[in-house]
């Protein structure tokens, strides 16, 4: 990869050390020669033109400008910012200040007060403008076609021009490529250090992801920089501006939305609040914070930031002198106000003292030279390319050969220069900077198809990382697993693992959930005080407790969700009521119901919240109803799941990608409670019925999803005169199944399957291709006759044994699930002795994705 060789500022110095005065557009470039003079030179040696005209180093005067017309003109910020922009370039490409009004769009009384503004007030381009270098002095002009027509007019009638260029081509290093931007910034600390911070400059996008993460790394191993934040990217300016875009945003604003201001001002909250609405929040550490949120409208921009300095204890000195020059100290925080201010803190850079020392942090589009032996350039991707504006004085091609040179000479900055890019990021290909297109012969689209030397993360070991200290203990044995944290772990290990060490923000619909649970307890517990009590009250209680939770636009629709929820389950339990007694093999924890505690009435029945902790088993729950002896119910405010999709997704053999061990952990424990029985385990799904309790009469039998347990293998149960019925039974006597079945008779069929057993597959297709079905409707065919009707009534009967199978447990499945129970759990031990490994995991059901590393 070659292109035009550039000189190096020494080479460019030593053709122009006898000159008078150098003039160049690149700042860095002059005050790099200056920096090589070698011999008493009275007066300026090496400038830009406005510096030379201003006086000044590195003149900004659009700040300035600017300033100056929001404070003599009632032009909008943006609308003054806007003309500004338009005013100064086209002044800059044409020379004539006034030039703009030659153009229709903006020969408007807007411009032309701007443009009065302007002319009488001191700035750089009017100092350029009026300034000439005498004919005498001997001038040598670097990069002349960089000028624009202002630039130009300070030149005497006589200079000689200097090309930063060679004859000579120029190698480009290769590329060396990463994995990701974290791998490319370990790799640039690693090559750095304090001492050799003086030599290394960092060129990268300002508007980027590098800069942060390298302003970071840098900080943290104390390697010194300069040229990277800006006013405005002091912690405490944008925690104050969050804070006040924040206190003007609308009353649904949470918790996590605020945790950096709350941390900031030294006022964290526990990461369970995240989803609550910070507005309706009750907690004493952010009362002054709501405070401050509900006033922000009365207060100054003054006051309110002097609340704020005293809040973090820091001094914004700066930042108050900056709103004194807007003239809005005094001025009340307004949303418009605001806007105006974040826009002018996002379009100006606004001087901040630093000190020139430590490694050179350098925007790739700001200029073409960095004075340094080792340069590093970070991503160089299409962002690196410049916006050439769409105005009609600016020539575009030419625009873009001068960028296209001012990135050639960019390239070749230093003696050292390091490449470090990326293939891809984040799934994408990354897109080189177009100018490589114009510079390289090679048909490329990524930096892959360009020579470039490959890098892998690599392992150190010989970091230390942060202090740690010796542990001597042994790894707790887990004796127990919750349906959850099973249904967690066979999905993703290191998720399980994380669920274990991490906590999680209380979700809405986890609180709505438990207040419904909370509400069918108490109706248990004590009927006759909910059934005395006002309705509208109850739901007014349960809208309070979830304000924090959702918007205000979503109350009146959870209201009419509370009022029919609450009734549906008050009047299910009351046609339905428990069966009181006591079991053995379950206890109750320490009673916490919403309800009780507001009504101040104990919760008592042995029958609610059963919690059980089986060691034998290795399983652990809690039951929200055991409503009878044999059956156990659990209320569902999600939407309704069939009996076979209960069954499936408990599946040990092949692993659901929505795992759920409830209904059969909770079976499996019960059967040892009672023993030898038909098991039922009830979901409630109550809020299926809303739509219906809203325009009808709602049928509760259609918000339960009832699945079975069997005390029997199922190739038993097959056989068996429950199994029989339940193939006869709801059709009509012409149905082909219930006419084979009946005129076979019972017994035939038991005796048929008794010495038949049935295949291992709920699959019906290939219980039909199996020799079982083709001996079995040959046994129909010698009782019943060979009629049409007895094959189609044998398959039918074949595919409902399937669907049976399907939907319910039998003996055979829940020996199979207490052996896999006691594998899983030795996993875990396993893992909690080694480490817990990613697997192969359904994403979608990750909890903790942020926290999994996968390749």
């Amino acid at each position: 990869m070659t292109v035009q060789r550039a000189r190096s500022i020494d080479d460019l110095y030593a053709e122009v050390a006898d000159y008078d005065l150098v003039l160049t557009t690149d700042a860095p470039l002059s005050l790099a020669l200056n920096r090589r003079i070698d011999r008493p030179h009275l007066g300026r040696f090496a400038a830009t033109p406005r510096m030379l005209a201003s006086g000044e180093f590195r003149p900004r005067d659009d700040r300035s400008l600017f300033l100056e017309l929001i404070r003599e003109t009632d032009l909008s910020w943006k609308h003054a910012a806007y003309l500004l922009e338009n005013i100064l370039g086209c002044w800059e490409e044409t020379g004539e200040l006034h030039a703009i009004l030659e153009y229709e769009q903006f020969d408007t009384p807007a411009a032309r007060e701007a443009l009065a503004v302007i002319e009488e007030t001191d700035s750089a381009h009017r100092d350029l403008a009026a300034h000439t270098v005498d004919d005498g002095t001997d001038v040598a002009v670097v990069g002349e076609d960089q000028f624009t027509a202002l630039d130009k007019q300070v030149l005497p009638q006589d200079y000689d021009t200097v090309s930063p260029f060679t004859d000579g081509a120029f190698d480009l290093p290769d590329f060396h490529m990463f994995d990701s931007t974290t791998a490319i910034v370990e790799t640039l600390v690693d090559n750095v250090s304090a001492e050799t911070a003086d030599d290394v400059a960092v060129i990268m996008d300002r508007g980027g992801e590098y800069p942060a993460l390298v302003e970071s790394a840098f900080e943290a191993t104390e390697i010194p920089f300069y040229g990277g934040p800006g006013f405005a990217d002091d912690d405490n300016v944008r925690t104050f501006l969050r804070l006040l875009r924040t206190a003007h945003a609308a009353s649904g604003v949470r918790v996590a939305d605020v945790r950096p201001i709350l941390s900031r001002l030294g006022m964290p909250l526990h990461v369970t609040h995240d989803e609550k609405r910070l507005a309706e929040l009750d907690h004493p550490d952010v009362a002054p914070v709501q405070q401050f949120c509900e006033t922000v409208g009365e207060q100054t921009f003054g006051e309110a930031l002097a609340t704020f300095e005293e809040w973090c204890d820091a001094s914004l000195d700066a930042f108050r002198e900056e709103l004194s020059r807007l003239g809005i100290c005094d001025e009340r925080v307004s949303a418009a106000s605001l806007d105006d201010l974040g826009f002018y803190l996002d379009s100006f850079d606004v001087p901040v003292d630093r000190d020139d020392a430590g490694v050179l942090l350098a925007d790739a589009t700001a200029a073409a030279y960095v004075d340094r032996p080792v340069v590093f350039y970070l991503g160089m991707d299409v962002d690196w390319t410049h916006h050439v504006l769409d105005r009609p004085w600016i020539d575009a091609e030419a625009k873009d050969r001068q960028y296209l040179r001012q990135f050639q000479l960019l390239l070749q900055n230093g003696v050292d220069q390091y490449f470090l890019v990326q293939e891809t990021s984040a799934g994408s290909e990354v897109t080189p900077c177009l100018y490589f297109h114009d510079l390289l012969d090679e048909e490329f689209d990524t930096f892959g198809d360009l020579p470039h030397v490959p890098h892998t993360r690599q392992v150190r070991y010989d970091d230390p990382g942060f202090e740690k200290g010796t542990v001597d203990a042994d790894p707790t044995t887990i004796e127990t697993v919750s349906q959850s944290s099973l249904s967690t772990f066979v999905n993703c290990p290191r998720d399980y693992f994380f669920d274990r060490i991490v906590d999680n923000p209380n979700r809405d619909y986890f609180r709505k959930g438990n207040l419904y649970h909370d509400f069918a307890e108490f109706c248990v517990n004590h009927p006759d005080v909910i059934e005395t009590a006002d309705r509208e009250t109850l739901v007014d209680v349960l809208l309070e407790e979830m304000k924090p939770y959702v918007d205000d636009v979503e109350l009146e629709t959870l209201a009419t969700e509370f009022e029919v929820g609450i009734e549906i389950i008050r009047d299910f339990l009351e046609e339905n009521p428990p069966t009181e007694q006591t079991y053995d093999g379950y206890d109750r924890q320490e009673p916490d119901n919403f309800f009780a505690d507001h009504f101040d009435r104990p919760i008592e029945s042995s029958v609610t919240e059963r919690w059980f902790e089986n060691p034998d088993l290795g399983g652990k729950g809690k039951v929200d109803l055991i409503h009878a002896p044999t059956r156990l119910l659990d209320y569902k405010s999600g939407s309704r799941k069939s009996a076979s999709k209960v069954v499936s997704q408990s599946d040990i053999e092949e692993i659901s990608d929505e795992p759920n061990f409830q209904a059969l952990l909770y079976l499996t424990h019960h059967r040892r409670v009672q023993p030898d029985e038909r098991l039922e385990f009830v979901f409630f799904h109550f809020l299926d019925l809303l739509d219906d309790a809203v325009t009808g009469d709602p049928d509760v039998e259609d918000a339960l999803v009832r699945v079975n347990y069997h005390p029997v293998p199922f190739a038993e149960y097959a056989g068996r005169r429950e199994a029989f019925d339940a193939l006869t039974e709801g059709v009509a006597e012409s149905n082909n199944r219930r006419k084979t079945l009946e005129r076979m008779g019972h017994d035939a069929y038991a005796t048929f399957f008794e010495r038949h057993e049935f295949p291992d597959t709920t699959d019906s297709d290939e219980v039909l291709d199996s020799e079982f079905a083709t001996r079995f409707t040959d046994r129909a065919i010698g009782e019943v006759g060979d009629h049409k009707y007895v094959d189609r009534g044998t398959d039918s009967a074949l595919k409902k044994l399937c669907r049976i199978r399907s939907r319910n447990y039998f003996v055979d499945d829940v020996d199979a699930f207490e052996t896999f129970l006691d594998d899983q759990l030795d996993r875990i031990n396993e893992c909690h002795r080694s480490r817990f490994p990613v697997g192969d995991p359904n994403f979608d059901r990750v909890t903790h994705r942020d926290l999994i590393r996968h390749d």
